[in-house]
């Protein structure tokens, strides 16, 4: 009678267990997408102010994400797919469905068509970004067109500025605000750079400087939160516009 060989038991990998803390970038990208969402619901109601705050505050969270999870050395792949697909709803989808109801809905088509314009730019501006993301591994300088939560910025420019001067939109000009949408969709699938204000350095002299900017910038916001977001559109345009005027090369 043959001896069967003894069966070798499976090796048994250990678990990798994480922290509940490297989850932290994770729970802010989620209360990100909840934040966009949410934004949807009360446009739904009419309360345009409260949807156009969530969406700030959803690209406040989108700045903090990255740089928390930087800082905690819990990058992942899964959390880099995550970001993406909430800065679509976010900065994509909410904006686009604000708008459209605050302005275009009376409209016939030309409304859901600017609508649907500017999300599928968005789409492909953040597709394009994470593409050329994964092909170079670092972090750029520049931009090649608008970022999308720039751009979910500039496309509220409208609401901003009835909001500021206290204006009633008339009817008969809101084909402006669509051609307005399908505009700040082409910024951003454009093929032009735009500075990356992450990667701008500064000296330590200026410090000081920036900070008390920064305190007055907070300031402004909480007092006059609808003059001063029209203020940081326009200076924001106004640096667009100067980063394309061609730099002379210094003389050797």
């Amino acid at each position: 009678m043959a001896i069967l060989p003894k069966a070798t038991p499976p090796r048994i990998t250990p678990r990798r267990v994480m922290n509940l803390w490297q989850l932290l970038p994770n729970f802010v990208t989620v209360g990100a997408l909840c934040a966009g969402l949410t934004a949807v619901r009360f446009a739904t109601e009419g309360l345009y102010g409260m949807a156009v705050g969530l969406i700030i505050a959803a690209a406040i969270m989108d700045g903090l994400d990255g740089r928390i999870a930087r800082l905690l050395k819990s990058e992942s792949e899964i959390g880099a797919e995550l970001d993406s697909l909430c800065d679509f709803v976010n900065f994509g989808v909410a904006p686009a469905l604000v708008l459209y109801l605050w302005a275009l809905q009376d409209m016939r088509a030309e409304g859901w068509i600017a609508a649907l314009v500017y999300t599928v730019a968005c789409l492909l501006r953040l597709a394009r970004f994470n593409v050329g993301a994964r092909a170079t591994d670092t972090d750029s300088s520049s931009f090649q067109g608008v970022p999308s939560p720039a751009g979910a910025m500039l496309v509220l420019l409208p609401i901003f500025m009835v909001k500021a001067f206290d204006l009633t939109l008339p009817p008969e000009v809101t084909w402006a605000v669509a051609l307005w949408m399908a505009a700040v969709g082409a910024l951003m699938v454009g093929r032009f750079p735009t500075p990356s204000f992450k990667r701008i350095g500064v000296y330590p002299e200026a410090v000081s400087f920036i900070v008390l900017g920064f305190v007055v910038m907070m300031a402004a916001l909480w007092n006059y939160p609808w003059i001063t977001l029209v203020a940081l559109d326009l200076a924001y345009i106004a640096i667009l516009l100067i980063n394309q005027i061609p730099r002379r090369a210094k003389p050797v």
